[in-house]
């Protein structure tokens, strides 16, 4: 079963969401960043939600900024404004009752995760799909319009079957991002998984955010998945690994939680 629910983004406009509700015993609770411009119901989002949701851990899945159901303009975000977003996902979560013990970010969201993990409220934990070690790497998904974007100050970009409005600032944003700074920093378990066959982000991108990362650390090779996760199987089956991976983490912020209240 799932809650829409809706919650403000940090530059104002309603964000859309749907809560996975977690089956039987709940073992704690997460947040989904989804990909570029793939949005909360792209199959790594929605697949691998729910299949955590059946291993007892909610999941949080949203579109971000002019995306899906949300409100807002999508040119009017940026890498920084994903990341803000993702911060105050966690704190509506938490504002809710449920706060996130987990972060997991597919592609792009990937590299949100990581930047806004220390930030978000409850997270002990950060798990990465097919995440790229430099934001910077979505660029050339628009390079046929970059720059006209930089001349002009933006400019129409067709993508997924839909023309979204490509600004300036949100290309200034993406090249001044310092994702490897914040892996190096993060000081908290990750767990980095990524297919071999990749064809849109490299595997070489794990090898640098795992080569960054201060232990703990983990790395899973997710062999035969394609990028976005569509093959029969994959996505619920990365979700059965960041399950497991996940629970000595998940179970520790909840008992240091009840330790807090008893002493209390």
């Amino acid at each position: 079963m799932s809650e829409e629910v809706r919650f403000k983004s940090v530059v104002g406009p309603e964000l859309a969401g749907s809560i996975e509700l977690p089956e039987g015993e709940v073992r704690g609770w997460g947040i989904f960043v989804h990909g570029f411009t793939l949005g909360r119901n792209s199959p790594a989002a929605s697949r691998v939600s729910k299949q955590l949701a059946r291993e007892g851990i909610g999941m949080l899945r949203y579109d971000n900024l002019g995306l899906g159901d949300s409100g807002g303009d999508w040119g009017d975000g940026s890498f920084t404004v994903k990341v803000q977003d993702t911060v105050r996902a966690a704190e509506f979560m938490a504002e809710r009752g449920t706060p996130a013990d987990l972060l997991v970010g597919h592609s792009w969201g990937g590299a949100a995760a990581i930047a806004a993990a220390a930030d978000a409220p409850g997270v002990h934990a950060v798990a990465t799909i097919g995440a790229p070690s430099d934001p910077s790497h979505v660029e050339h998904q628009y390079d046929a319009v970059v720059e006209r974007v930089l001349s002009e100050g933006q400019h129409e970009w067709f993508v997924g079957g839909r023309t979204l409005l490509l600004k300036r600032a949100f290309v200034d944003d993406v090249r001044q991002s310092r994702l490897r700074d914040r892996i190096r920093d993060l000081n908290m378990p990750l767990l980095v998984m990524h297919s071999p066959t990749d064809d849109t982000v490299d595997i070489a991108n794990a090898g640098e955010i795992f080569r960054l990362a201060q232990h703990p650390r983990s790395f899973i090779s997710l062999e035969g998945a394609d990028h976005l996760l569509t093959a029969r199987g994959q996505a619920q089956r990365a979700a059965r690994i960041i399950s497991a991976w996940a629970d000595q983490y998940i179970h520790a912020s909840r008992s240091l939680a009840t330790t807090s209240s008893a002493a209390g």
